[in-house]
C-alpha cells in the first residue's frame, strides 16, 4: 500500500480502476510502473496489468515516486477528495486544514513558512511535519509543489497564455525555476507540453479576449436543480443563467484585486464544467478555479451523499450551491428574512442599482459588481431604506459591512463552521437561521440545517408527518454530515413542476 490514506487496498483499487469508477475519481490515482505516468481511475486508455500498478492518494504522492501527470485524462482537472468534515480525527484535521490553506495558497508567489503555518494551526511545525507526512505521503513543500506544477499544466493545456504568464498565475516568481521545476519533474519543458497538446485552434485564449479551463466533477450531477436553484435568486445585472451556462460579474476583493466576470457551462456528454473568465483575472487562475469549485460544489461525493439521504425526493447528484462573493451572499440572507424568494431578488437587485458599480462584460445582461462592503458601510440609513428595505435589516446589513474583514478571515475553504455562525449571530438583526444560511452557502458547509426554517417544516410535516421543530430536529440527525443537502431536497419538494 502506497498510502495511508488510499480509500481502497490494492486489489480493489484495481477494480475500481478497471471498471472506470467514476465514484473514486479525485480520490485514487494510479501510476504505471511501464510508463512512467499516473492516471485517473477513468482514464481511457488500455488497463495496465496490475503487477505494473502503483496507487496513490494524491497527485503530490505520484510525483514524489517519480510518475508524470497522463496527458489523456489530466488529473489537474479531477474533483478534489470531497472528505467529509466531521468524522476525521485531531491530527488528520489539522492535516486536512494545512493541505487547503496550501490550496489556497498555490496560485500565490507567496512561499509559505511551515512555522507560520504550523503557528496558525496551534501547533508545532515539527508536529505538522510529521502528521502531514504520515497523513499525505509527502512533504508540504512536496505538496505544494505539485498543486502549483498541476495548475501550471492545466494554463498551458487550456490557454494561450504565454509561458512566462503562466509561470506567474502558478505562483513561481522566476521564470527560470518554473521551466527547471516543470522539466525535472515532468521530463519536458512547458513549451514541449504545449506544443504536444496544441491543436492549432486559439480556443483556450478567445481571440486574446478571455481564459478558457476545464474542471472536472464526479457523476450524477443534478445541473437542472442546480441552475434552476440559481436562476431563481439571481440578482439582475449581477448574475445571470441561460440553457446550461451561468454568467456573473465578480467585483474586486472576491477572487482577486481587481473586477472581472466568469461564465460556467455543463458541456454535454461529459463530466466537465467549461470555464472562462476576464482576462484581468488571469493572473488569479488558480483562486478563480477554486472559487466555481466551491461555487458549484464540483468536489462532492454524490453516491455518498444520496446514500445518506435515501428516501428523500429528488433527483441523484444535487449539489449544494455557493457563491463566488460571500459578502452579496450575506446580504442577500438578511433581504431574504421572511420575505419570499422573489421579494428578496427585488430588494437585491434595487441595491445594486443604487450602489453598485458599472463593469464591462461580453454581456448586456450582466453589466454591475455587486456593491463592496465599505460602500454599504458608509452609507446612511435613509439612503439604503429607501429602496422599501426595513431599518432593522439595513441595521443589520451595515454591521455585516462594518464588520466584513473580520468576518472574511473566517471564511477560509473548509473551515470550521462554528466560529463563522457565532461572529454573525453577535450581529444585530442576525439569528441563527441566517447564520447557518450564509455558512451553509458562503463556507458550503454541508451540515447545516436552519432553525425554524418555515419550508423545511412544511415539506418535512408532508413527507414524514413531524408537527414541531423539535421533531423534525431531531429526525434530521440521521442525516448527519449531509443536512444541507437534506434542506435543499426538502425546499425543491415544494416547488410545483414545470410544464
Amino acid at each position: 500500500m502506497d498510502s495511508l490514506a488510499l480509500p481502497l487496498d490494492n486489489a480493489a483499487a484495481y477494480q475500481a480502476l478497471t471498471a472506470r469508477d467514476a465514484r473514486f475519481d479525485g480520490r485514487l490515482f494510479v501510476g504505471v510502473t511501464s510508463t512512467g505516468i499516473y492516471c485517473r481511475p477513468i482514464c481511457r486508455v488500455r488497463t495496465p496489468s496490475a503487477k505494473n500498478c502503483r496507487f496513490f492518494a494524491t497527485p503530490a504522492q505520484a510525483e514524489a515516486a517519480a510518475f508524470r501527470p497522463c496527458m489523456k485524462c489530466r488529473p489537474e482537472i479531477a474533483p478534489g477528495a470531497g472528505l467529509p468534515w466531521t468524522v476525521m480525527d485531531a491530527s488528520r484535521t489539522l492535516a486536512h486544514q494545512a493541505a487547503n490553506t496550501l490550496d489556497a495558497q498555490a496560485a500565490s508567489g507567496e512561499v509559505p513558512s511551515l512555522a507560520h503555518l504550523a503557528g496558525r494551526l496551534g501547533v508545532s511545525d515539527r508536529h505538522l511535519r510529521r502528521i502531514f507526512q504520515t497523513e499525505h505521503g509527502v512533504t508540504p513543500v512536496q505538496y505544494l509543489q505539485t498543486r502549483r506544477l498541476l495548475l501550471a499544466k492545466q494554463l498551458l493545456t487550456d490557454t494561450r497564455m504565454p509561458v512566462a504568464q503562466v509561470a506567474l498565475a502558478s505562483g513561481f516568481n522566476s521564470l527560470r525555476r518554473f521551466n527547471a521545476a516543470f522539466a525535472d519533474n515532468y521530463r519536458m519543458s512547458p513549451s514541449r507540453l504545449r506544443g504536444a497538446v496544441d491543436d492549432g485552434s486559439d480556443a483556450g485564449f478567445d481571440g486574446g479576449a478571455a481564459v478558457t479551463v476545464k474542471l472536472g466533477y464526479r457523476a450524477p450531477y443534478d445541473i437542472d436543480a442546480l441552475l434552476r436553484f440559481v436562476a431563481q435568486r439571481a440578482i439582475p445585472g449581477i448574475e445571470e443563467v441561460q440553457g446550461r451556462l451561468i454568467r456573473r460579474s465578480l467585483r474586486a476583493g472576491t477572487v482577486a484585486a481587481t473586477a472581472g466576470w466568469v461564465e460556467a457551462e455543463f458541456l454535454p456528454n461529459a463530466p466537465i464544467v467549461q470555464v472562462r473568465f476576464a482576462p484581468a483575472l488571469a493572473s488569479a487562475s488558480g483562486a478563480v478555479n477554486a472559487m466555481v469549485r466551491r461555487w458549484l460544489d464540483l468536489d462532492a461525493e454524490p453516491h455518498v451523499i444520496d446514500t445518506a439521504l435515501a428516501g428523500l425526493p429528488g433527483a441523484p447528484g444535487l449539489r449544494l450551491p455557493g457563491s463566488p462573493d460571500a459578502f452579496e451572499l450575506a446580504v442577500r440572507a438578511v433581504l431574504g428574512q421572511q420575505v419570499t424568494v422573489t421579494a428578496a431578488r427585488t430588494l437585491a437587485r434595487r441595491v445594486v442599482e443604487r450602489f453598485g458599480e458599472p463593469i464591462d462584460t461580453p454581456w448586456v445582461e450582466v453589466g454591475r459588481n455587486f456593491p463592496a462592503p465599505a460602500t454599504l458601510a458608509a452609507a446612511s440609513v435613509e439612503q439604503i431604506a429607501e429602496l422599501g428595505i426595513i431599518r432593522s435589516r439595513v441595521g443589520a446589513i451595515q454591521a455585516i459591512a462594518q464588520a466584513w474583514p473580520e468576518i472574511a478571515a473566517l471564511l477560509a475553504p473548509r473551515a470550521r463552521a462554528e466560529p463563522v455562525m457565532e461572529r454573525l449571530c453577535q450581529l444585530p438583526g442576525i439569528g441563527p437561521w441566517t447564520a447557518h444560511y450564509i455558512a451553509m452557502r458562503a463556507l458550503g458547509w454541508p451540515d447545516a440545517f436552519p432553525p425554524n426554517d418555515v419550508a423545511v417544516l412544511k415539506a418535512m410535516r408532508q413527507g414524514h408527518g413531524l408537527n414541531s421543530p423539535r421533531e423534525a430536529e431531531a429526525h434530521a440527525g440521521a442525516w448527519q454530515p449531509w443536512r444541507s443537502y437534506a434542506v435543499l431536497r426538502l425546499w425543491n419538494s415544494l416547488e410545483k413542476p414545470t410544464p
